[in-house]
């Protein structure tokens, strides 16, 4: 699993490759926790480049939800790997679930 950080429209992306699992979660909650830290407005969690999204993974995302504070969050999930896993599981109730990084950045604005 990989991470990379960018600025769009006021709002601060991680995009997130490969695998989220119970070996790479701790990785992904160690990135958004950082991003966390410099305080942005809105904050996209990317998961378009990710192939398998297990239940830590998840796990990982509600943590995030609730440490955000006064950071909006907007997930990025199209696809069997990770949309389906999180309506089925009523995340997507939980946080705001887009199909793409524009649909999200627009909502956010």
């Amino acid at each position: 699993m990989t991470t990379a950080v960018t600025e769009r429209d006021e709002a601060t992306v991680l995009t997130v490759a490969g695998d989220v699992d119970l070996a790479t979660a701790p990785a992904l909650e160690n990135a958004i926790d950082s991003t966390l830290s410099g305080r942005p407005a809105a904050l996209v969690i990317d998961l378009s480049a990710v192939s398998f999204l297990a239940s830590a993974g998840m796990a990982v995302l509600v943590g995030a939800h609730k440490r955000a504070g006064d950071t909006r969050i907007a997930v990025v999930a199209d696809g069997p790997a990770t949309s389906r896993q999180l309506k089925v599981t009523s995340l997507d109730q939980v946080f705001a679930l887009h199909s793409t990084l524009e649909e999200a950045l627009s909502a956010l604005r």
